[in-house]
């Protein structure tokens, strides 16, 4: 056990490592772009992970509060003249008030109507954000969205600068969902995961748990979107598309749910595959499809899974027993 945290360790310092060198090994600016992108979509996965990978409900209007994140800097910045610092406090406050009161409502259904009913949230978010011209521009968005004002002696005016400033903040989600993983909440929501009734039944207060789920997951889109509106410096209705969530969702489902790793992984590994396979753009689905069904039915875990399930079956041997009944675990602790 303790090597193999000592090895877990030592794989999150290279991460680490190799995050600070990156910008120092990209020279072409585009491709140090590209990597910033992935950094920030990965942070809106991490979202996406608590509420899908932590407590089994599928939301697929996941996109829409990472487009408040994004407008709320974007209007805030432009409109008002606030710093960036501040809007970033004003988006995780306005999405966390938005997860709450769309939680509130929509999580007590479950399964397929709760996947429904926030598509529908996302859809209508969507179109609030293109209709609403006198607000958002409409289809021509937001332009000159300011960068990141400068901490001290600290500017962000650089591309370089603000990888830095994303990395920071994806540190923090990957920390905070390890914390999370590993804390009581975290094993609530896995047991939630597992069965609401036997949950319910040890005492686990189920509704609850799954709306502070759902809240933390807005927060970090909100978190991600804020990010991106003031990297990019421009916005438009597009970043609130259903595709987006569904993009999301790849990125989680081939990294890896329920897992520390996986939302960085997946979002790092596809966003360089979908950057090779620029010049088959209109067949990316066609090769994403047969790759992910083959990912889930061979590791259901996930690329950042596989360790551990290899270290699953090397306990349970080749022929383990037909009846023999397997203990729930506490939390799941795959990198």
């Amino acid at each position: 056990m303790r090597l193999r945290w000592s090895f877990r360790r030592l794989a999150w310092m290279l991460a680490l490592l190799a995050g600070l060198l990156a910008p120092l090994a990209v020279g072409n600016p585009y491709y140090l772009q590209v990597l910033t992108l992935g950094l920030i979509w990965a942070i809106g996965v991490y979202g996406l992970n608590i509420v899908l990978g932590f407590t089994g409900q599928l939301s697929l209007g996941h996109a829409g509060f990472f487009g408040i994140g994004a407008y709320t800097v974007g209007l805030l910045t432009l409109r008002v003249g606030l710093s960036f610092w501040v809007a970033l406090l004003a988006a995780v406050v306005l999405t966390m008030i938005a997860g709450w009161l769309v939680g509130w409502i929509c999580l007590r259904t479950r399964g397929h109507a709760f996947a429904i009913f926030t598509m529908a949230v996302g859809v209508i978010i969507n179109l609030l954000i293109d209709k609403w011209d006198s607000l958002t521009n409409g289809q021509v968005g937001l332009v000159n969205i300011p960068a990141p004002n400068a901490i001290g002696p600290v500017s962000f005016d650089s591309a370089q600068a603000r990888y830095y400033l994303v990395l920071v903040f994806l540190v923090l989600a990957a920390y905070a969902t390890w914390a999370i993983l590993r804390s009581p909440i975290g094993r609530a929501m896995h047991a939630v995961r597992q069965s609401e009734e036997l949950a319910a039944a040890i005492g686990i207060p189920v509704m609850r748990t799954k709306r502070l789920a759902f809240v933390l997951s807005t927060v970090f889109a909100g978190v991600a979107g804020a990010l991106f509106a003031g990297y990019l410096g421009y916005l438009g209705p597009d970043v609130t598309g259903v595709d987006i969530t569904f993009d999301m969702l790849l990125y989680l489902l081939v990294g890896g749910m329920g897992t520390v790793a996986g939302p960085l992984v997946g979002a790092l590994l596809v966003g360089a595959l979908t950057q090779v396979l620029q010049a088959f753009q209109q067949y990316q689905m066609l090769i994403f499809g047969p790759v992910l069904v083959i990912l889930i039915r061979f590791f259901p875990g996930g690329l950042a899974g596989i360790p551990a399930g290899i270290r699953r079956r090397r306990e349970r041997g080749p022929n383990p027993p037909p009846l023999a009944a397997e203990p729930i675990p506490a939390a799941r602790e795959e990198v």
